[in-house]
């Protein structure tokens, strides 16, 4: 982290204090706060812990003034609960992509998850959920918004896609954001799709069903289809995955009527999963939309890197991180506590060294070198 790069992108965020009560610098408190989660912080008495601790080093390394010192748990507090989390996420944004790597083709993965215990009784809030955008190659958070108490995912989905670069870009979804809006501001922003289909579009996903399991089913089909498969062991755990592909001409005879409604809808697709794990098996069928060519190896490589997101962030969060467990919950503070630690997951994987990030977070706290080589991966 160069001091002069997050100085450059959170310079510009408002302070939501009043004059007189500023005794502490904005953007010191940030960089308090973020060092803090980096090395572990999961609240205020932690970042204060910190910031007392490294006090000389940060003034001495990070060149912070701290005219007034560090600051009280309940001066974040009060800071986190009412600083503008749009704002805070913007600035967030803009940081991150200064350091990622644009890649071809890169699969931008969506997917929400709630900070189990956000809510507050005493008020009626119900807990933080908050949808996020996981890019698969750089292993990187690029952004978050959270869902509204009176509305739901597929609204909040359009608007964090607004805030992305989706130019070359494959989003990939659960069905529950398989909508046609959505595909229409996708491919309106120069980017493609992979999105699951399920039961909330019933008769789409019949005919898709029928069509592929007959083409598949036909020695001779009368289109021609893609075929892919592959299979891994490990883990005491074997697993293939069968995936099938009937590309789309534009426009299809048969299917134009569909095309019409699904912009950019070039092919269908089905996976096959067989699982065996110990005496258990299972077997998966699943159908998706895609507007990509009918490449069947690599939507099957695709539709499989979308876990990621939950493999790679949601589990890291909550094993990790300990977010489930976090009882921050006052106004503001629970969305911008987790814009602290995707910045501070970011930060981390950036670092190229091996080790578990729990273990790099422990290093940080012990070791000011390896924190300093940390902030400026």
């Amino acid at each position: 982290m160069s001091s002069a790069c997050f100085v450059t992108h959170f310079a510009n965020l408002p302070d939501p204090r009043t004059g007189h009560n500023c005794q502490h610098l904005l953007l010191e408190m940030l960089v308090i706060a973020f060092c803090a989660v980096v090395c572990g912080a999961e609240g205020w008495e932690d970042i204060k812990r910190f910031g007392v601790a490294k006090q000389d080093w940060l003034q001495a390394r990070l060149g912070l003034r701290l005219p007034a010192g560090i600051p009280s748990e309940d001066t974040f507090r009060r800071l986190f609960a009412r600083l503008d989390p749009e704002s805070f996420g913007t600035c967030f944004r803009q940081w991150t992509d200064t350091f990622r790597q644009n890649v071809a083709g890169e699969v931008i993965a969506l997917d929400g998850k709630t900070l189990r215990h956000s809510f507050d009784t005493t008020c009626q809030q119900n807990p933080l959920h908050l949808v996020s955008a996981w890019a698969v190659a750089s292993g990187l958070v690029l952004g978050q918004v959270a869902v509204d108490d009176k509305s739901n995912e597929i609204t909040a989905v359009p608007a964090l896609l607004s805030l992305l670069d989706l130019r070359g870009c494959v989003v990939t979804t659960d069905a529950m954001r398989c909508q046609k809006a959505i595909t229409t501001q996708i491919v309106g922003q120069g980017g493609d799709y992979v999105l699951a289909l399920k039961g909330n579009h019933p008769h789409l996903c019949e005919d898709v069903a029928l069509c592929l399991s007959r083409l598949e089913a036909t020695p001779w089909p009368s289109r021609p289809v893609e075929k892919a498969r592959q299979s891994d062991f490990g883990h005491g755990r074997e697993e293939e995955r069968r995936c099938l592909c009937l590309p789309l001409a534009e426009p299809d005879e048969q299917w134009q009527d569909i095309q019409a409604q699904w912009p950019g809808l070039r092919t269908l697709v089905k996976v096959e999963r067989w699982r065996k794990l110990a005496d258990k098996e299972a077997q998966e069928v699943a159908y998706f939309l895609s507007s990509l060519p009918g490449d069947a190896a690599r939507l099957s490589r695709i539709i499989r890197q979308h876990w990621q997101i939950e493999n790679r962030l949601h589990w890291v969060l909550d094993v990790v991180m300990d977010e489930d467990a976090c009882r921050i919950r006052k106004d503001h503070a629970p969305q911008n506590f987790a814009v602290l630690r995707h910045m501070a997951l970011n930060q981390l994987r950036q670092e190229p060294s091996k080790g578990s990030l729990k273990g790099k977070q422990k290093r940080a706290g012990w070791d000011n070198d390896f924190l300093l080589l940390v902030l400026q991966s």
